[in-house]
């Protein structure tokens, strides 16, 4: 009886936590089930009651069309090409100085606009306001470009801008003298026509940031402290409007980077005394660093996918997405984990889950039948925004877990802090506003950069720091970036001069309206 009674109480145990743990399921169900119809993040930035301002219109005509793609087409043939810190092509940036002026006439020579040469070859333009009271803010691109050579499989030649079906071709077309040529025709054209802004704003234009920025970005930045600036916002290139990019999503989206992943190369090594290759010992210097380097690759860092600001992204594009990836994107705080290993086996998604681990270098041996005392690799570590340098620094030990593998940080830096994106942020707010105005079908969201960009030396200066042009990216446009066939349609070129012709001026509002001012999205 008593072993009767035991059994029962187990079976009516277990059904109280059967039905406990399925009541769970269901309430965690409806919850999701309900945030999958109600949840929009977007729903809240309605800000209709705009302060009234005598805009400009952006209108182009035929000459100023012919006028602004002439002068793009000389930016691209000239090979502002950075290679090295110190590889610089400086009788290109010199003749880049000489097309600026050439081109925007009106700029140079306006007693509105205040401008230095720094470093040489770096340019600020400064252009203040009427009303003083307002933070000015900062629109920043760079002049430089990577290498390119045509015998790599250019359609064209990598510097003749040569058109094809509608598209320029040329290195520096979508990195990055799109924004540079846009930014200061963008202006030209408002001076032309009478503007004087009421915030005022600063250019940046670096000579040297495909380089790390070192000599352009870094004493700009030095030249504005001296000053004791502080800006708004500041604006850079960074992501772009990506159609037909995000699987499942309805329509582009246009990403504006809000942080930029840090960054670490790590030097790894190994010594051992030299010996004859006849005679070799149970491990040699390479064997030891090879099996290092395969236990970074066998052990990648931790998933970190929801716990840094590429949860706000699917939260903004949620609404976009059909079901059942509407009920994922809706529900971020619960399908995270799966998401992130979803996520994880694509590289280009990957990026967006964990630091990212690359063996980039592995030098070792001189001689054939030479044992090598030394042997070394390199690690290129994009880090994740929930992580630091140090952290990382701290897993890669742990890994490696060999004292005979020597660690050295050569270069390193902790993820950029994460610029505000709600319904109070002036800069994000602004920039959305001007996009879509328009481009009305696009859907706006915060992004991570992957990479990074001299906005990263402007941190001192301005809290919220945002990464983004309207470029328009397609299936396989992200490829040509820093590869072959970069290359930007007229047509988007002409939408970049109209979009910072409208955002300069959409600056000058003193502040965003409420909220909630009106029944209608922004």
């Amino acid at each position: 009886m008593t072993e009767r009674s035991a059994t029962l109480n187990i079976l009516k145990f277990v059904k109280i936590v059967s039905f406990s743990l399925l009541l769970v399921i269901l309430a965690f169900f409806v919850a999701a089930t309900v945030r999958t119809l109600t949840f929009d993040v977007n729903a809240g930035l309605q800000l209709a009651h705009w302060e009234k301002t005598n805009n400009i219109a952006s209108d182009i005509n035929q000459h100023q069309r012919e006028e602004l793609l002439s002068n793009f087409r000389d930016a691209i043939r000239i090979p502002t090409v950075s290679t090295t810190e110190t590889q610089l092509n400086t009788t290109a940036l010199r003749e880049f100085d000489g097309l600026l002026r050439k081109a925007f006439p009106t700029v140079f020579s306006s007693h509105l606009v205040q401008h230095e040469v720094v470093a040489n070859y770096s340019h600020l333009f400064w252009v203040p306001g009427s009303d003083l009271a307002l933070v000015p803010y900062m629109l920043l691109a760079h002049i430089d470009v990577v290498p390119a050579e045509e015998r790599d499989g250019w359609e064209a030649p990598p510097f003749s801008a040569k058109e094809i079906d509608g598209f320029i071709y040329g290195r520096g077309t979508i990195d990055n003298k799109q924004s540079v040529m846009g930014i200061l025709q963008a202006l030209e054209y408002l001076l032309i026509r009478g503007y004087s802004p009421r915030r005022g704003f600063f250019i940046g234009l670096g000579h040297d940031e495909e380089v790390s920025g070192f000599q352009g970005a870094m004493n700009i930045v030095r030249v504005l402290k001296k000053k004791g600036v502080q800006l708004a916002f500041v604006l850079d290139e960074g992501l772009a409007v990506l159609d037909g990019v995000i699987s499942g999503l309805q329509g582009p989206a246009a990403l504006i980077g809000i942080s930029e992943k840090g960054l670490a190369t790590v030097k790894l090594s190994v010594s051992k005394a030299p010996g004859h290759s006849s005679m070799p010992p149970s491990e040699s210097s390479i064997g030891i660093l090879a099996g290092a380097v395969k236990r970074l690759e066998d052990n990648p860092m931790p998933r970190l996918f929801g716990e840094g600001p590429e949860r706000g992204t699917f939260e903004h594009l949620a609404h976009k997405f059909k079901l059942p990836l509407k009920f994922v994107m809706s529900n971020m705080w619960l399908f995270s984990p799966l998401l992130g290993r979803v996520m994880e086996r694509r590289p280009d998604t990957n990026a967006f889950v964990r630091t990212t681990t690359a063996i980039t270098m592995f030098n070792s041996g001189v001689k054939v039948n030479i044992l090598p005392s030394q042997a070394e690799a390199y690690v290129n570590l994009r880090i994740h925004s929930a992580q630091s340098l140090q952290e990382v620094l701290e897993l890669i030990q742990s890994t490696v877990g060999d004292e005979r593998v020597k660690m050295e940080l050569v270069d390193g830096f902790d993820p950029l802090p994460v610029s505000s994106y709600d319904e109070t942020s002036f800069g994000f707010q602004i920039i959305k506003k001007t996009v879509l105005d328009q481009f009305p079908q696009v859907t706006v969201a915060p992004g991570i950069c992957i990479g990074n960009t001299d906005s990263r030396h402007y941190t001192d200066l301005a809290k919220d720091i945002y990464r983004f042009a309207p470029t328009w990216f397609r299936p396989g446009d992200a490829q040509r970036f820093h590869g072959i066939n970069e290359r930007i349609s007229k047509k988007n070129y002409e939408e970049l001069v109209v979009f910072y012709f409208n955002l300069i001026q959409n600056c000058d509002i003193k502040d965003l309206p409420s909220p909630h001012s009106a029944g209608h999205e922004l």
